[in-house]
């Protein structure tokens, strides 16, 4: 018995990328609530709070998604390592570990690649364009730019950090815990919560900063994707009851830890019980848009900065709605022809990674 099955893991990545994608779109209007993603700002939580008094719908969902729309990431990186146990642990799959890592830097690569350069185009001729130094570019094309000093700055455009924390996963993943005792997966996942928590005294500061930009900062929802893979038939015997009260838990919990620091490093946990909770009460019939959507969300992932870049400007000067539908319709019509052009855009049967 499985936790998830295919089409499940599958909305789950559809799910997760409406979230990304909405969010590094909306958090770049200035009017716009910021999100506490790899630091903690209190004045954005009190901000958010705020936010619900306000009797405009539509601005409050879009400061919804600006705040909270980051939090897709845990749930691919949940995804990674279920997929990581069921292919290599479960699967059969067997690789030396230059082999294994070779071959995950070579799925990514492509599709870093293809982004990074057409994304480069369209910076250059659109205004505001970045300055890339040599070392930023090496660094993102060996996606070792996450380990690099002030990476708000050098990483650009900004969502591709996400290629190097897949790689540095990775290597953990093969040289520590693949086929290890669960003891190892959760003392990692506690020495990497405890790193980030002795940053209480500067939530706000580089050093929390910089730890979650790495490995450190995903390894508590990497590590839960591989205790669910591993004992997933212990978890599968809930029934819908009990998914339904997971995710309303789930969901109070989410907003309630947001207030504040200590509650703020497990909200990610909480975030994957109840997406996971979520796709296990949908019927059928409502998994296939999102499993269509997961479908497309590497290529998604690729594509959405090229297309923020050209359309932003229209919500930055008032048209907020025209933009963004402009921006999400331009995305997955580009994402199609990037399938087109790299197969490895399409998730592979075994792994459920971005």
């Amino acid at each position: 018995m499985t936790l998830l099955n295919k089409e499940q893991c599958s909305a789950l990545r559809g799910i997760a990328i409406i979230g990304i994608f909405m969010h590094n779109y909306l958090h770049w209007l200035g009017p716009m609530v910021k999100e506490n993603e790899y630091q903690f700002f209190q004045h954005n939580v009190n901000r958010m709070v705020a936010e619900f008094s306000v009797h405009s719908l539509s601005t409050l969902i879009y400061n919804l998604f600006s705040f909270f729309g980051h939090y897709g990431v845990p749930v691919f990186l949940f995804l990674s390592g279920y997929g990581l146990v069921k292919k290599y642990e479960k699967g059969g799959a067997e690789d030396n570990v230059w082999c294994f890592v070779k071959k995950h830097f070579m799925k990514l690569f492509p599709m870093m690649l293809l982004g990074f350069v057409i994304f480069a185009m369209v910076d250059w001729v659109t205004p505001g364009h970045h300055h890339w130094s040599w070392v930023d570019i090496l660094a993102q094309l060996t996606m070792t730019i996450n380990l690099l000093p002030d990476p708000d700055h050098i990483i650009w455009p900004g969502p591709y950090w996400f290629f190097g924390l897949m790689m540095q996963l990775y290597i953990v993943y093969r040289l520590l815990l693949y086929k290890r005792h669960w003891g190892w997966t959760v003392c990692l996942m506690i020495l990497c919560t405890l790193l980030q928590a002795l940053c209480f005294d500067a939530p706000e500061g580089e050093t929390l900063n910089r730890l979650r930009y790495n490995c450190i900062g995903g390894m508590l929802p990497f590590g839960l994707g591989l205790l669910a893979a591993r004992y997933e038939d212990k978890m599968n015997k809930h029934n819908n009851a009990m998914h339904l009260c997971g995710l309303l838990v789930s969901v109070l919990l989410i907003c309630s830890l947001s207030l504040n620091f200590w509650g703020w490093l497990f909200v990610p946990v909480f975030i994957i019980v109840a997406h996971v909770a979520f796709v296990r009460l949908l019927p059928k019939a409502a998994l296939r848009p999102l499993d269509w959507l997961g479908a497309l969300s590497a290529a998604i992932f690729v594509a959405h900065p090229v297309t923020r870049k050209i359309f932003i400007p229209i919500s930055r000067h008032g048209d907020i709605l025209d933009g963004l539908l402009l921006y999400i319709v331009a995305t997955i019509i580009l994402s199609m022809l990037y399938k087109l052009l790299i197969p490895h855009l399409t998730p592979s049967k075994g792994e459920n990674s971005r």
